[in-house]
């Protein structure tokens, strides 16, 4: 790699909040929207146009990187050799749409498959989250400390109720006495933003089945550089090439979740 870490970081964070910018100047404009998936999987022009713009930035200035991105503008990746930028232009595009607010600009920068840099920027609010390994998290200039141990009877976790009434492996026989227990439970509709939430506590864990490379890709690297746990819902590692199930948690949680509520899923 000729470029240097702190090189790649300067200019994602440049690039990230200049996203940023032109995201704001759409919130008076009419969105084209259309769904994906399913009606409630949506994309927006400014989805598409995001990517492209940090597509294009990348492609410019590192010609040698790879990109994965959510609205698949970016490469066909195999593997995560050399440098890959894991971008999501808008996680929560819902929210976005219905509400300008809880969405975020998510990227996360891997180097020979290790995850280096993270960025989370939660437009709304003016608020870039940020990571490069071993040298800590910050909110815009502001160092986040380390996670506090929890127990689930102290914690507050993030959990979709859709995923409960819509998905069969998450089920409610399995989750009930885990909602029973916790202190509340929340949902913001954005990934990213519920990772971020876990990294500076506002949230202690975070599950759900099912999510893509570009939902977790930054989050997970806050999380853990700052002394939590990022797993599947087998406590396995995560796989930043394909979709996976997700339990992100402060320390002391993880093992408590895994082995006491979520040990006889069908993951």
């Amino acid at each position: 790699m000729n470029n240097s870490i702190a090189e790649i970081n300067t200019y994602a964070k440049k690039w990230v909040l200049a996203a940023g910018e032109r995201i704001k100047e759409s919130f008076s404009k009419t969105l084209d929207i259309q769904a994906k998936s399913n009606p409630n999987d949506l994309v927006t022009n400014i989805d598409k146009e995001t990517e492209q713009f940090l597509i294009g930035k990348i492609k410019e200035t590192f010609p040698s990187h790879r990109i994965l991105g959510e609205e698949g503008f970016g490469d066909k990746l195999m593997d995560l050799s050399g440098v890959v930028w894991i971008i999501d232009p808008i996680d929560g595009t819902m929210n976005f749409i219905h509400q300008q607010r809880n969405f975020a600009i998510s990227v996360g920068i891997y180097i020979d498959g290790e995850g280096i840099i993270g960025l989370i920027y939660d437009v709304a609010h003016d608020e870039l989250y940020h990571v490069v390994k071993g040298q800590g998290v910050y909110m815009n200039e502001k160092e986040l400390p380390e996670l506090r141990e929890r127990k689930v009877s102290e914690s507050i976790i993030a959990l979709n109720a859709t995923w409960v009434t819509e998905n069969r492996r998450l089920k409610p026989e399995l989750l009930a006495p885990l909602v029973r227990n916790v202190r509340g439970t929340r949902s913001y509709g954005s990934a990213a933003m519920e990772l971020v939430y876990v990294a500076t506590g506002r949230l202690d864990a975070y599950i759900t089945p099912r999510l893509a490379p570009w939902d977790i890709a930054a989050g997970i690297l806050m999380v853990k550089e700052l002394g939590g746990i990022a797993t599947d819902l087998r406590g396995k590692s995560l796989n930043l090439i394909k979709e996976n199930s997700v339990l992100v948690t402060a320390p002391g949680l993880h093992q408590e979740i895994l082995g006491g509520y979520l040990k006889d899923g069908n993951w």
